[in-house]
């Protein structure tokens, strides 16, 4: 098998969701994670396309010989980094663990790498949280940086640093920031599929700052879509955008998701106290993408009822699963 794609960050929604569009096309994939494989209700794979993908447990942290030495076992062309330490309002109590993950590990991992003429792209999926708060516009891929958070700074030293390397050694990196990604089989700490299980399960569901800061929600097939144009027109050195052209605040989103679920308002608790530093606006153009020909195709009611149709089909496993975010070293 020729193993053409190498997916760090496997089991992120992002990732394991970009390795089963792979997968769909016979592409071959190798998926590393720092937790072991993803369980069915998030991920699975028809018997006929299990050849395409290998699965190596593997932490970018602790493992990178044995991550190096998959590479160049197997030379993927295309590298698609989503390994990332999440969660911002978690980067507050440990800081030193979000800048060793998304940043002094990924730069060892760069370094050795980095004169590797097989890998033809290093795709960087990025976030929007480097830019902060975009102040009620919609901003393009040369905003400055304005990280506010422990999380976002991490980042921006990590994209900051990979622009360095491209002009001292033409690393073929590519960026991309997508807006909130959201569908079926999303973790279950996450606001679309939290809310749609609480409110399925009775449970208030808290909303932090009230629900007034705004985002633009893209549903993941249209990420997937978005990744697969970029690998094959997007030009190196170059940021794409991942965005619908619509932003909605996240408590009308919550009472979008109350509707559809057809309960009563008062499961929805709306607090006044916000996370530290939360930034309000994050409206992405992506107008570069759509120039190399990608739309997004799914609007926000449909993605939001396709979610709510996985949920409806799984919840009776989906009841015994915990909805917090739960933090890996």
């Amino acid at each position: 098998m020729k193993y053409e794609f190498l997916i760090l960050g496997s089991n992120s929604f992002s990732g394991s969701n970009f390795i089963k569009y792979l997968v769909q096309k016979n592409c071959g994939v190798i998926g590393i994670s720092r937790s072991k494989k993803k369980k069915e209700l998030f991920f699975s794979l028809s018997k006929n396309k299990e050849k395409f993908f290998l699965f190596k447990k593997l932490n970018i942290n602790n493992d990178q010989k044995k991550i190096l030495k998959l590479i160049n076992k197997y030379k993927p062309k295309y590298v698609i980094n989503f390994a990332a330490q999440g969660m911002v309002n978690e980067s507050w109590k440990e800081p030193l663990q979000w800048y060793q993950t998304n940043l002094m590990s990924m730069i060892a991992l760069i370094e050795s790498l980095k004169n590797k003429k097989f890998i033809k792209k290093f795709i960087q999926f990025s976030t929007p949280k480097v830019y902060g708060s975009t102040s009620k516009k919609w901003i393009n891929e040369n905003e400055n940086f304005k990280p506010s958070t422990p999380y976002a700074s991490s980042r921006a030293a990590c994209d900051r640093y990979f622009l360095n390397l491209n002009q001292q050694a033409n690393f073929p990196i590519v960026f991309t920031r997508a807006a909130n990604v959201y569908g079926p089989g999303q973790d279950l700490y996450r606001i679309v599929t939290k809310t749609f299980a609480h409110l399925i399960f009775n449970k208030k569901i808290y909303v932090d700052g009230q629900g007034n800061s705004f985002r633009s929600f893209i549903h993941i097939n249209d990420v997937c879509e978005a990744l697969n144009i970029i690998i094959k027109k997007g030009k190196i050195k170059e940021t794409y955008h991942i965005s619908t052209k619509r932003i909605i605040s996240i408590k009308n989103l919550v009472y979008k998701i109350l509707k559809i679920v057809n309960k009563k308002k008062k499961l929805i608790v709306l607090i006044k106290k916000d996370r530290l530093n939360k930034d309000k606006y994050y409206m992405l153009n992506s107008k570069k993408l759509r120039k190399l020909g990608w739309r997004d195709k799914i609007n926000l009611n449909k993605g939001l009822i396709d979610t709510f149709k996985w949920i409806l089909k799984n919840k009776n496993k989906i009841r015994l699963l915990n909805t917090n975010y739960i933090h890996k070293k």
